[in-house]
C-alpha cells in the first residue's frame, strides 16, 4: 500500500510539473541561459520555465544528486578509504591521498563546497563498490524517490560524457527535494569550511558567488556551481525572503556572469509576483455533482493579483493566475455521499403480527376450558340420574 501511495505521489508530481511548466513557458524574462526553471520550494509550484524538458549537461550540479543519495542511503559517520581511482580524477579536487580515511560527511562537504571530483568518486565507491554500480542505483533512486524523468547519470561528479545528462526541470526537482533534508541544507548553505586532510590544510570557500557575497543578493540560502566546456555554465540556487522560498536552476549559460544575472532575474520575478495562500482542511469544492476537499490545511502558490481555482472531475484543483496559466495542481479527496438507509418495514410487521395473535390465543384457551367444564357437568348429571333408576 505504501509503495502504491509513493507511486501515486510521483505520478501526481510529474503531472503537476508538466502542466505548470507548459504554462510557465508563456512568461517572458530576458534570460541568456538556454534552460531555466524556478520553483516555489515549499509547494513545488513551477513559477517559470524555459526549455525545461530539453536534455542538457549538468556539469558539477550533478553533485547535488550524489550528495542527497549518500546522505539518505549512507552512514554519515562511516569512514571511507580513498582509492587510487578517486585520487586520479580530473578537475577540481580536495586533494585526497590514496588510502586516506575520511568520514563520509566530510567527503560530502568537500564535494559540495569545493566541488571535489575526487571526493565524489570516493563517495560513489563507498556507497556501491564501483562508479558504474553507483550510477545505476543513483538513476533508480532519482526516478522512484524524486520523480525525475529525463535524467541519466553515469558518474557522481558531472565530468563530461555524452550519456550523462539531465534537464532544468529534473535538476530543479532534485535540488528542491534535497534541501528538505537538514544535513544537505546545512552543507548546501555553507560559505566556508576549515579543511584538514593528509595533503592539504586550507579553508574551503563555496564557489557560488551569490552565496559567498561577491555578487550580493539578499536571502540566498544555498547553491552549487558547475562548468565543463560542453555543459557550459550551470547553477542551482535557493533563496528565502521571509515570505516565500524559491529554488532556481539555470543551464548552459555562455558566460559565468550570465548564470548569476539570470538567477537574479528569476528570483526577482518570483519574489515580486507570487505569494502563499492556504486552503483550509475540509473546505468543499464541487464539480459535476461531486464534492472534493483537502484532508489537511494545504499551502498553495498564487499570483499577488489573486488566482482562479478550477476543479476537474478527478478532484485535481488547478491554481491559475488571472491569465489562465496553471501555477499549481492539488489532488483533493472525494467526499462520498452517505449511503441510503435500508427500509425495515418487514421487520416491524413481525412483532405486530405476534401481538395481534395473542388475544385470540387467550380467547381460545378460555373457550376450551368452558367446553371441558360443560362436558364434566353433563357427565355428572347423567350419572346421578342413572343412579336413581
Amino acid at each position: 500500500m505504501n509503495k502504491f501511495i509513493s507511486l501515486l505521489s510521483v505520478v501526481l508530481l510529474l503531472l503537476t510539473n508538466q502542466l505548470t511548466a507548459n504554462a510557465a513557458e508563456n512568461q517572458q524574462l530576458a534570460l541568456k541561459s538556454e534552460g531555466a526553471v524556478l520553483l516555489d520550494s515549499d509547494t513545488g509550484a513551477v513559477l517559470y520555465a524555459k526549455n525545461a524538458e530539453e536534455k542538457m549537461y549538468p556539469a558539477s550540479t550533478t553533485k547535488i544528486a550524489t550528495a542527497i543519495y549518500a546522505i539518505e542511503k549512507g552512514n554519515l559517520d562511516s569512514i571511507v578509504t580513498v582509492s587510487a581511482n578517486a585520487v586520479n580524477q580530473d578537475g577540481t579536487r580536495v586533494y585526497l591521498n590514496e588510502g586516506e580515511q575520511v568520514p563520509l560527511k566530510k567527503l560530502i562537504q568537500g564535494m559540495l563546497i569545493n566541488s571535489g571530483n575526487d571526493a565524489a568518486v570516493a563517495i560513489a565507491e563507498y556507497m556501491d563498490g564501483t562508479v558504474e554500480q553507483f550510477a545505476e542505483h543513483l538513476n533508480e533512486y532519482l526516478k522512484t524517490t524524486i520523480g525525475v524523468k529525463n535524467t541519466h547519470f553515469i558518474n557522481p561528479n558531472g565530468l563530461f560524457d555524452e550519456n550523462h545528462y539531465t534537464t532544468a526541470m529534473d535538476l530543479a526537482l532534485m535540488t528542491n527535494y534535497a534541501i528538505k533534508n537538514p544535513v544537505f541544507s546545512e552543507i548546501f548553505g555553507t560559505k566556508k569550511l576549515e579543511w584538514e586532510g593528509q595533503s592539504w590544510k586550507t579553508t574551503l570557500f563555496t564557489h557560488h558567488r551569490m552565496l559567498k557575497g561577491e555578487l550580493p543578493y539578499e536571502g540566498i540560502t544555498g547553491g552549487k556551481t558547475g562548468y565543463t566546456t560542453e555543459a557550459k555554465q550551470t547553477l542551482a540556487t535557493t533563496a528565502d525572503n521571509g515570505k516565500i522560498r524559491l529554488t532556481a536552476v539555470v543551464l548552459k549559460s555562455e558566460q559565468k556572469i550570465e548564470k548569476y544575472s539570470d538567477t537574479a532575474l528569476l528570483l526577482d520575478y518570483g519574489f515580486k509576483d507570487y505569494q502563499h495562500g492556504t486552503i483550509k482542511q475540509g473546505e468543499i469544492f464541487k464539480t459535476d455533482n461531486k464534492e472534493f476537499y483537502p484532508e489537511n490545511d494545504t499551502l498553495f502558490t498564487e499570483n499577488v493579483d489573486g488566482c482562479i481555482k478550477n476543479l476537474d472531475s478527478n478532484g485535481i484543483l488547478s491554481i491559475e493566475n488571472k491569465n489562465g496559466q496553471v501555477i499549481q495542481s492539488i489532488q483533493l479527496k472525494y467526499n462520498e455521499p452517505p449511503k441510503p438507509k435500508v427500509a425495515a418495514k418487514k421487520m416491524e410487521e413481525k412483532p405486530i403480527e405476534k401481538e395481534s395473535k395473542q388475544p385470540l390465543l387467550q380467547v381460545n384457551v378460555i373457550f376450551g376450558f368452558m367446553i371441558i367444564a360443560f362436558v364434566g357437568i353433563f357427565i355428572g348429571i347423567r350419572k346421578k340420574m342413572n343412579s336413581k333408576y
